[in-house]
């Protein structure tokens, strides 16, 4: 059976294979090529810029220079240390208070402001980067009243309007003459440092500042913001660190005294009762309720008074014991190891008094940054009823 011509063009490559005419009936066969083209001599291949490695160094110490310059000023400027400590304030406060932080920007200061928010969700600090093109065209509804200062700040950004590019602003007022300003100077500008004003140091400075903002406000936040990070880091390299054997912390385990929330009475005028804190704890997602901010009921402790307690008997007359007070909770560092904590407990237990003040209701006060008192665990969490009878 005749087979019809083979047209080259049409047939299919495989390999490094093309199909050549070699003859005038049109037989075919391959020509094997080699799998790359030949290579050709490239100057820009060669090493023949000697001045390429020293000007990479030239970047990396003028980078690090601005670093330096950021460290000394943070350390010794009274006003720019009053504004970091201002700005953390600012945002815990709105966060404790269930905001979300908003940050906006546009070209490389978008980038950092995005990374900037990265890191804050990664440790719970819930917030969200809003592009100021975009808030003109819809996505103010992120913030609210077109009239905060935020707004302002996306309208003059999106307009092109000059801002001061060396300043990270966190609004603590509803006007943008009352915000607080992050001073990130840099010693030497990028046009004189390197011929160009691509943005270099100045961004350098700029991530390191908001990493130092970020990591400060998930210390004040968390007793053990290593645990939340690794609680929001399930996936990848890090969540895979954070399956792999490690002690447990009391941090870890701790609740967080300002989530735990007030006991308010149902009527006006009439102090809070057993019942308006078992109404409490059951919408508290701990089970723990607030007396006011230095008195506290444990979770086992609401379940005990509602079986045995008259419903409407008020807080303040309860037997000592029920409503602890924060003088009487046992401070445990949020860095200890759980079981470091449980051997302490049972080893002070070998002693008389280690009894009097170790045993059933016990509330652990665990102490986090700055030496203050942010979680709380019951002693049960980690010491067995039998263990504390004994």
């Amino acid at each position: 059976m005749d087979e019809s011509p083979i047209n080259p063009w049409q047939h299919r490559l495989t390999g490094s294979t093309i199909p050549v005419l070699s003859d005038a009936k049109h037989q075919h066969s391959a020509l094997r090529l080699p799998p790359t083209p030949p290579g050709f001599l490239d100057p820009l291949d060669q090493e023949t810029d000697e001045g390429t490695l020293q000007l990479a160094l030239h970047v990396i110490e003028t980078e690090r220079n601005a670093l330096t310059s950021l460290h000394e000023l943070y350390s010794a400027d009274a006003k720019a240390q009053n504004c970091f400590r201002q700005a953390v304030n600012c945002i815990a406060k709105a966060s404790l208070r269930d905001g979300r932080i908003i940050v906006s920007g546009v070209g490389k200061s978008g980038k950092i402001g995005q990374k900037f928010v990265a890191t804050l969700n990664s440790f719970g600090i819930r917030s969200s980067f809003l592009h100021p093109v975009e808030a003109m065209h819809g996505d103010l509804g992120m913030i609210g009243p077109v009239g905060n200062p935020l707004a302002q700040l996306c309208e003059q950004m999106a307009d092109g309007s000059p801002l001061d590019s060396h300043s990270c602003p966190v609004f603590a007022q509803r006007s943008l003459s009352n915000c607080i300003l992050l001073p990130a100077p840099i010693p030497c500008s990028e046009l004189d440092a390197f011929g160009t004003p691509a943005p270099t140091s100045s961004t350098t400075t700029a991530l390191a500042l908001t990493d130092a903002l970020a990591l400060t406000l998930a210390r004040r936040l968390h007793a053990s913001p290593m645990a939340v990070f690794h609680k929001n880091h399930p996936g990848g390299a890090i969540g895979a660190s954070a399956i792999q054997a490690k002690p447990q912390l009391m941090g870890d385990i701790a609740v967080q005294v300002h989530h735990v929330p007030l006991v308010a009475s149902r009527l006006a005028h009439v102090d809070a009762t057993v019942l308006d804190a078992i109404l409490t704890a059951a919408s508290s997602a701990s089970g723990w309720v607030r007396v006011s901010p230095e008195a506290i009921i444990a979770p086992r402790k609401i379940q005990r008074i509602g079986r045995r307690l008259d419903l409407s008997q008020p807080l303040h007359s309860l037997e000592s014991g029920v409503v602890v007070e924060k003088g009487d909770w046992i401070s445990i560092d949020a860095a200890s190891s759980v079981q470091e904590a449980r051997n302490w407990i049972l080893e002070m237990r070998q002693l008389e008094r280690g009894k009097t003040f170790l045993k059933g209701g016990t509330v652990l006060g665990i102490v986090g940054a700055q030496q203050l008192v942010s979680g709380v665990v019951e002693i049960e969490e980690i010491i067995s009823d039998g263990e504390l009878r004994e």
